[in-house]
Protein backbone atom coordinates (compact mmCIF):
# COMPACT_ATOMS: atom_id res chain seq x y z
CA UNK A 1 0.00 0.00 0.00
CA UNK A 2 1.57 3.35 -1.01
CA UNK A 3 1.89 6.28 1.38
CA UNK A 4 2.58 9.97 0.75
CA UNK A 5 4.43 11.79 3.52
CA UNK A 6 5.19 15.44 4.23
CA UNK A 7 7.99 16.25 6.67
CA UNK A 8 8.86 19.69 8.02
CA UNK A 9 12.56 20.50 7.55
CA UNK A 10 14.51 23.06 9.59
CA UNK A 11 16.90 24.91 7.22
CA UNK A 12 18.79 26.42 10.18
CA UNK A 13 20.07 23.04 11.42
CA UNK A 14 23.18 21.53 9.85
CA UNK A 15 21.48 18.26 8.93
CA UNK A 16 18.55 20.21 7.56
CA UNK A 17 20.86 22.21 5.31
CA UNK A 18 22.63 19.03 4.21
CA UNK A 19 19.33 17.38 3.31
CA UNK A 20 18.16 20.42 1.36
CA UNK A 21 21.41 20.97 -0.55
CA UNK A 22 22.67 17.45 -1.26
CA UNK A 23 20.23 14.98 -2.86
CA UNK A 24 22.59 12.09 -2.11
CA UNK A 25 22.40 12.82 1.62
CA UNK A 26 18.63 13.35 1.38
CA UNK A 27 18.15 9.98 -0.32
CA UNK A 28 20.21 8.24 2.38
CA UNK A 29 18.19 9.85 5.17
CA UNK A 30 14.92 8.96 3.45
CA UNK A 31 16.02 5.34 3.00
CA UNK A 32 16.65 5.23 6.75
CA UNK A 33 12.92 5.64 7.32
CA UNK A 34 12.03 2.37 5.57
CA UNK A 35 11.88 -0.76 7.73
CA UNK A 36 12.67 -3.03 4.77
CA UNK A 37 16.48 -3.25 4.62
CA UNK A 38 18.16 -3.21 2.23
CA UNK A 39 15.62 -0.90 0.60
CA UNK A 40 14.43 -2.37 -2.70
CA UNK A 41 11.17 -0.48 -3.17
CA UNK A 42 10.82 2.57 -5.43
CA UNK A 43 10.98 5.78 -3.40
CA UNK A 44 10.03 9.12 -4.94
CA UNK A 45 10.65 12.42 -3.21
CA UNK A 46 11.06 16.15 -3.71
CA UNK A 47 11.64 19.33 -1.76
CA UNK A 48 8.76 21.82 -1.74
CA UNK A 49 9.88 25.25 -0.57
CA UNK A 50 7.53 28.06 -1.64
CA UNK A 51 8.69 29.65 1.62
CA UNK A 52 12.47 29.01 1.98
CA UNK A 53 12.17 29.31 5.76
CA UNK A 54 9.62 26.50 5.93
CA UNK A 55 10.57 23.82 3.38
CA UNK A 56 8.79 20.48 3.27
CA UNK A 57 10.10 17.10 2.19
CA UNK A 58 7.51 15.06 0.26
CA UNK A 59 8.08 11.31 0.01
CA UNK A 60 6.10 8.55 -1.70
CA UNK A 61 6.81 5.04 -0.40
CA UNK A 62 5.35 1.58 -0.96
CA UNK A 63 5.27 0.76 2.75
CA UNK A 64 4.47 2.84 5.83
CA UNK A 65 7.63 4.73 6.89
CA UNK A 66 8.98 6.17 10.14
CA UNK A 67 10.41 9.70 9.89
CA UNK A 68 11.29 10.25 13.54
CA UNK A 69 15.03 10.27 12.77
CA UNK A 70 14.61 13.06 10.19
CA UNK A 71 12.57 15.10 12.66
CA UNK A 72 15.25 14.64 15.34
CA UNK A 73 18.18 15.42 13.07
CA UNK A 74 16.82 17.87 10.51
CA UNK A 75 13.39 19.00 11.71
CA UNK A 76 11.73 20.77 14.61
CA UNK A 77 11.59 18.04 17.29
CA UNK A 78 10.41 20.31 20.13
CA UNK A 79 8.26 22.75 18.19
CA UNK A 80 4.48 22.88 18.17
CA UNK A 81 2.46 21.35 15.37
CA UNK A 82 2.72 18.13 13.41
CA UNK A 83 6.29 17.26 12.48
CA UNK A 84 5.24 14.96 9.67
CA UNK A 85 2.08 13.71 8.00
CA UNK A 86 1.60 10.27 6.44
CA UNK A 87 -1.42 9.65 4.24
CA UNK A 88 -2.71 6.53 2.52
CA UNK A 89 -2.34 7.11 -1.25
CA UNK A 90 -4.97 4.60 -2.35
CA UNK A 91 -7.99 6.96 -2.14
CA UNK A 92 -6.38 9.30 -4.66
CA UNK A 93 -5.45 6.45 -6.99
CA UNK A 94 -9.03 5.14 -6.89
CA UNK A 95 -10.43 8.60 -7.66
CA UNK A 96 -8.56 8.94 -10.95
CA UNK A 97 -10.79 8.52 -14.01
CA UNK A 98 -10.63 9.49 -17.67
CA UNK A 99 -11.75 13.08 -18.21
CA UNK A 100 -11.14 14.29 -14.67
CA UNK A 101 -8.91 17.32 -14.20
CA UNK A 102 -6.43 18.08 -11.44
CA UNK A 103 -3.86 20.67 -10.53
CA UNK A 104 -0.44 19.05 -10.70
CA UNK A 105 3.12 19.68 -9.59
CA UNK A 106 6.24 17.91 -10.78
CA UNK A 107 9.94 18.44 -10.20
CA UNK A 108 11.84 16.68 -12.98
CA UNK A 109 15.23 16.39 -14.64
CA UNK A 110 14.47 17.34 -18.28
CA UNK A 111 17.25 15.99 -20.50
CA UNK A 112 17.97 14.94 -24.05
CA UNK A 113 20.30 12.27 -25.37
CA UNK A 114 22.72 13.51 -28.01
CA UNK A 115 25.94 12.23 -29.55
CA UNK A 116 27.35 15.71 -30.17
CA UNK A 117 26.62 18.19 -27.35
CA UNK A 118 26.90 21.84 -28.40
CA UNK A 119 28.97 22.67 -25.31
CA UNK A 120 30.63 19.42 -24.18
CA UNK A 121 31.99 19.29 -20.68
CA UNK A 122 35.57 18.32 -19.95
CA UNK A 123 34.45 14.84 -18.98
CA UNK A 124 32.46 14.47 -22.20
CA UNK A 125 35.44 15.59 -24.30
CA UNK A 126 37.63 13.07 -22.50
CA UNK A 127 35.14 10.26 -23.08
CA UNK A 128 34.83 11.21 -26.75
CA UNK A 129 38.63 11.15 -27.10
CA UNK A 130 38.60 7.61 -25.73
CA UNK A 131 36.23 6.57 -28.51
CA UNK A 132 32.91 6.49 -26.65
CA UNK A 133 30.02 6.35 -29.12
CA UNK A 134 27.14 6.21 -26.65
CA UNK A 135 24.94 9.33 -26.55
CA UNK A 136 25.46 11.82 -23.73
CA UNK A 137 22.62 12.93 -21.47
CA UNK A 138 22.41 16.73 -21.76
CA UNK A 139 20.06 18.86 -19.64
CA UNK A 140 17.54 21.32 -21.03
CA UNK A 141 18.28 24.67 -19.38
CA UNK A 142 15.63 27.07 -20.71
CA UNK A 143 12.01 27.05 -19.58
CA UNK A 144 10.84 26.78 -23.21
CA UNK A 145 12.89 23.63 -23.86
CA UNK A 146 11.96 22.22 -20.45
CA UNK A 147 8.28 22.70 -21.26
CA UNK A 148 8.73 21.07 -24.67
CA UNK A 149 10.36 18.10 -22.92
CA UNK A 150 7.31 17.59 -20.70
CA UNK A 151 4.82 18.05 -23.54
CA UNK A 152 6.74 15.49 -25.59
CA UNK A 153 6.27 12.91 -22.84
CA UNK A 154 2.48 13.34 -22.56
CA UNK A 155 1.57 10.35 -24.80
CA UNK A 156 3.23 8.05 -22.23
CA UNK A 157 1.98 9.75 -19.06
CA UNK A 158 -1.75 9.07 -19.18
CA UNK A 159 -2.78 12.72 -19.27
CA UNK A 160 -2.80 15.81 -21.44
CA UNK A 161 -2.32 19.44 -20.47
CA UNK A 162 -5.27 21.47 -21.74
CA UNK A 163 -4.70 24.76 -23.46
CA UNK A 164 -5.33 28.03 -21.69
CA UNK A 165 -8.58 29.64 -22.77
CA UNK A 166 -8.84 33.41 -23.00
CA UNK A 167 -12.48 33.68 -23.96
CA UNK A 168 -15.52 31.65 -25.05
CA UNK A 169 -14.84 29.14 -27.82
CA UNK A 170 -15.86 30.13 -31.31
CA UNK A 171 -18.54 27.87 -32.90
CA UNK A 172 -16.86 25.70 -35.48
CA UNK A 173 -13.38 26.39 -34.08
CA UNK A 174 -10.62 23.82 -34.28
CA UNK A 175 -10.31 21.13 -31.66
CA UNK A 176 -6.80 20.30 -30.51
CA UNK A 177 -5.50 16.96 -29.24
CA UNK A 178 -6.60 17.68 -25.67
CA UNK A 179 -10.25 18.04 -26.70
CA UNK A 180 -10.35 21.82 -26.34
CA UNK A 181 -12.05 24.00 -28.90
CA UNK A 182 -9.97 27.00 -29.91
CA UNK A 183 -10.40 29.94 -32.22
CA UNK A 184 -9.41 29.23 -35.84
CA UNK A 185 -6.22 31.33 -35.88
CA UNK A 186 -3.59 29.11 -37.51
CA UNK A 187 -0.70 31.47 -36.72
CA UNK A 188 -1.41 31.68 -32.97
CA UNK A 189 0.47 29.04 -30.94
CA UNK A 190 -1.41 26.83 -28.50
CA UNK A 191 -0.57 27.84 -24.93
CA UNK A 192 -0.83 24.96 -22.48
CA UNK A 193 -1.88 25.39 -18.85
CA UNK A 194 1.56 24.73 -17.37
CA UNK A 195 4.44 26.87 -16.13
CA UNK A 196 8.01 26.18 -15.08
CA UNK A 197 7.85 27.83 -11.66
CA UNK A 198 11.32 27.01 -10.36
CA UNK A 199 14.61 25.51 -11.43
CA UNK A 200 17.97 24.62 -9.95
CA UNK A 201 21.43 23.64 -11.12
CA UNK A 202 22.84 21.29 -8.47
CA UNK A 203 26.38 20.03 -8.08
CA UNK A 204 26.97 17.65 -5.19
CA UNK A 205 29.20 14.85 -3.98
CA UNK A 206 28.00 11.25 -4.10
CA UNK A 207 29.00 10.64 -0.50
CA UNK A 208 28.68 12.37 2.86
CA UNK A 209 32.37 13.35 3.02
CA UNK A 210 31.92 15.78 0.07
CA UNK A 211 34.82 14.10 -1.75
CA UNK A 212 34.98 11.74 -4.69
CA UNK A 213 32.76 11.75 -7.80
CA UNK A 214 30.34 14.64 -8.20
CA UNK A 215 26.92 14.81 -9.80
CA UNK A 216 25.63 17.77 -11.83
CA UNK A 217 21.87 18.01 -12.11
CA UNK A 218 19.45 20.51 -13.62
CA UNK A 219 15.88 20.44 -12.29
CA UNK A 220 12.66 22.12 -13.35
CA UNK A 221 9.47 22.40 -11.32
CA UNK A 222 6.23 22.39 -13.31
CA UNK A 223 2.83 23.49 -12.07
CA UNK A 224 -0.37 23.41 -14.08
CA UNK A 225 -3.57 21.60 -14.95
CA UNK A 226 -3.92 18.12 -16.39
CA UNK A 227 -6.76 16.10 -17.85
CA UNK A 228 -6.72 12.31 -17.46
CA UNK A 229 -6.64 10.37 -20.75
CA UNK A 230 -5.62 6.92 -19.43
CA UNK A 231 -6.25 6.29 -15.73
CA UNK A 232 -4.11 3.14 -15.51
CA UNK A 233 -1.08 4.77 -17.13
CA UNK A 234 -1.38 7.85 -14.92
CA UNK A 235 -1.50 5.66 -11.81
CA UNK A 236 1.69 3.94 -12.99
CA UNK A 237 3.42 7.31 -13.42
CA UNK A 238 2.26 8.54 -10.03
CA UNK A 239 3.82 5.46 -8.42
CA UNK A 240 6.81 5.08 -10.74
CA UNK A 241 7.79 8.69 -11.39
CA UNK A 242 8.52 10.78 -14.47
CA UNK A 243 11.90 11.11 -16.13
CA UNK A 244 15.42 10.35 -14.81
CA UNK A 245 17.25 11.16 -11.53
CA UNK A 246 14.48 9.79 -9.33
CA UNK A 247 16.92 8.93 -6.53
CA UNK A 248 17.94 12.60 -6.46
CA UNK A 249 14.55 14.19 -5.85
CA UNK A 250 13.12 14.21 -9.37
CA UNK A 251 10.07 12.49 -10.85
CA UNK A 252 7.45 12.80 -8.09
CA UNK A 253 4.16 13.90 -9.70
CA UNK A 254 1.49 15.04 -7.26
CA UNK A 255 -2.16 15.93 -7.87
CA UNK A 256 -4.55 18.27 -6.06
CA UNK A 257 -8.11 19.50 -6.61
CA UNK A 258 -8.35 22.46 -8.94
CA UNK A 259 -8.71 25.80 -7.21
CA UNK A 260 -12.14 27.36 -7.54
CA UNK A 261 -10.80 30.28 -9.58
CA UNK A 262 -9.12 28.07 -12.21
CA UNK A 263 -11.02 27.69 -15.44
CA UNK A 264 -11.92 24.16 -16.53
Amino acid sequence: MPYLSKIRINPLRRKGRDLLSNPHIAHAMISGGIAEQPVTQRILWRIDAPNPRQPDLLVLTSSKPDWSHIVEQAGWPYAEGEHFLIRDYEPLLRHIAVGREYAFKLTANPVQNTINPLKPSGQQREQRAKGQTRAFRVPHTTSAHQTEWLLGKLPNLGFTIPQLTFGPPVPGGETDDSGDTRNPTPTAPIVRDVLVTAGERLNFAKNSTRTGPRVSLVTATYEGRLRVTDADVLRERLLGGVGPAKAYGCGLLTLAPLAADRHA
